[in-house]
């Protein structure tokens, strides 16, 4: 949790600096994706939506290949084309990146048609956020994942926010888990602040959609703490509110657990910071230093 932290303020100041593009954080989101792909296996599929680097360092992506890619670089993990919103790595299982709202959603069933054609046990994950559940890609995905019985974990990572605009001005409910019902399927909301709920919702979620290969909602309630994209001065966002998630922060909430029960220390909370420093600062070297994609990289992995 706290090298996706780090990362993401780090691309954020990198940006600031003139150094790389922008990007859409997923700072204060942390304890989600940590907690949802610690429960996956490693032969499971992932596709993720506009704020993935959480997702792909929890996978266990190295942040400088990482970098690397949003900065358009050759080593990154698509050589430098897809950037922050369209990265896919096949050694680490992650199918795709999304930048179109709700574009995962739309696959996902393909993915997971294919693995179940190919007779495994696999599961596909697929994350996405409250506004792309306002869409109706989002229905037809839940529906014909149920009606074909497709071995799929949807995971909404409800961070109150689309875009611009708050989740309180697209819809009446406050759980979109709720939904699942409707399709046949089971839901379950979890505070997606405590990496620790998270991880045991994923897991039993997880477990029912490896046993059962039906589909399984599962929503985690949390909060952008950054805006959309870099740039933003966050000026559209109720100041209490904001004020209200940020001490509600899932890493100081879970370090603050650590220290008390004494499953760690101050000197060990600190050495966490160092090493992830640490790994960072060489990342962001490898990425500053790698070559530009040459010319004749222009037109490879193009179909047309």
């Amino acid at each position: 949790m706290q090298l996706i932290r780090s990362f993401e303020e780090r691309s954020a100041a990198s940006f600031a600096e003139g150094r790389s593009p922008g990007t859409c954080t997923c700072v204060g989101q942390e304890a989600s994706a940590v907690g949802v792909v610690a429960a996956l296996r490693e032969d499971d599929l992932i596709l993720t939506n506009h704020r993935s680097a959480g997702h792909l360092l929890a996978r266990g992506a190295d942040p400088g290949r990482l970098m690397a890619e949003v900065m358009g670089r050759a080593t990154g993990y698509c050589g430098g084309k897809s950037g922050t919103l369209h990265v896919s790595a096949k050694e680490l299982g992650v199918i795709l990146t999304s930048t179109i709202v709700g574009g995962e959603l739309s696959l996902a069933p393909g993915v997971a048609l294919s693995v179940s054609m190919k007779g495994g046990d696999e599961i596909v994950t697929c994350f996405f956020g409250d506004g792309a559940a306002c869409e109706g890609i989002f229905h037809e995905a839940l529906n014909l994942a149920a009606v074909w019985k497709l071995p799929v974990l949807f995971v909404c990572e409800n961070n109150e926010w689309q875009a611009f605009v708050h989740r309180r001005e697209t819809m009446l409910t406050d759980d979109i888990a709720s939904r699942a019902s409707a399709y046949g399927i089971e839901g379950r909301t979890v505070d997606g602040n405590d990496v620790e709920a998270v991880l045991a919702a994923a897991t039993e979620a997880a477990a029912k959609v490896r046993a059962t290969r039906m589909p399984f909602l599962l929503e985690t309630k949390t909060y952008r703490l950054r805006g959309h994209f870099e740039p933003d001065d966050q000026g559209y966002v109720d100041k209490a509110e904001l004020a209200s998630w940020k001490a509600r922060d899932p890493i100081a909430a879970l370090r603050a657990s650590l220290l008390e029960s004494g499953a760690l220390t101050a000197g060990g909370a600190a050495a966490i910071e160092r090493r992830v420093a640490e790994r960072l600062d060489a990342a962001f070297t490898f990425a500053a230093d790698s070559p530009w994609p040459s010319l004749d990289e222009l037109t490879t992995h193009v179909y047309a």
